[in-house]
């Protein structure tokens, strides 16, 4: 999860994530080169003498007009690329459903026969040891590690937005209305998210919490909960 001063993203825990993080690194450093040589140019052009020998040249419009384009087509590849595999959903070994209330969670595991339940934050005076203020709920969403997980979300009440920034997943969540997505968690681990979409009084106080764990300690968890 994120720290105090941190000025990157959290740590991937996906490969879309992954995916995601390169893109951003790769448009920075575009971004970094068009200002150097805008820079560049006008110190240039304030040191230098005036001249009219660029008044007419098309070689420099030539120029200014396909180096753009090829900007803009070095942006665009990798970003549909990226927003097609966050669309691709193959085959998932699990389907999670999560309903958005005012102001807390309802998750069920439609694989299973009856494994449901309602997940609230952790008030602040009943936080143990170690726990996360405003992060921690009272029932986290356990899934097994390494698997492909599609996620189908929607509302009760109000728009609302499931989203977990480790995982590269951020799906609106809108009454009478299934959207899904789809993640695969590379690690074990607990990874922090909440609610990003204004949804009234209490909208800050709807986090999310799922805990990555190895297939068998993700069986011994769904027995145990559906018995």
């Amino acid at each position: 999860m994120a720290n105090h001063s941190q000025f990157g993203f959290q740590d991937a825990s996906s490969p879309i994530m992954e995916e995601l993080v390169e893109f951003h690194d790769h448009a920075l450093m575009v971004a970094l080169a068009i200002c150097s040589l805008v820079l560049y140019l006008l110190a240039l052009m304030l040191m230098e003498k005036l001249s009219s020998n660029t008044v007419d040249a098309q070689e420099i419009e030539l120029v200014w007009t396909i180096l753009p384009a090829m900007v803009l087509i070095m942006l665009a590849l990798p970003s549909l690329q990226i927003l097609y595999m966050m669309d691709e959903i193959d085959e998932p070994d699990l389907t999670l459903k999560a309903i958005g209330h005012q102001w807390y969670w309802t998750y069920e595991y439609t694989d299973f026969k009856d494994l449901s339940f309602d997940s609230y934050m952790v008030p602040t005076p009943d936080l143990s040891l170690g726990n996360f203020r405003l992060l921690e709920v009272d029932h986290r969403i356990v899934i097994p590690m390494e698997s492909p997980i599609r996620v189908i979300v929607t509302a009760d009440d109000v728009l609302h937005s499931w989203a977990i920034p480790s995982l590269g997943v951020k799906t609106d969540a809108i009454p009478g209305r299934l959207n899904q997505t789809s993640f695969i968690t590379t690690r074990p681990g607990i990874f922090y998210g909440q609610c990003s979409e204004i949804c009234g009084a209490n909208h800050s106080f709807m986090p999310i919490v799922v805990e990555s764990a190895p297939l068998t300690h993700f069986e011994n968890w769904s027995s145990l909960l559906s018995s």
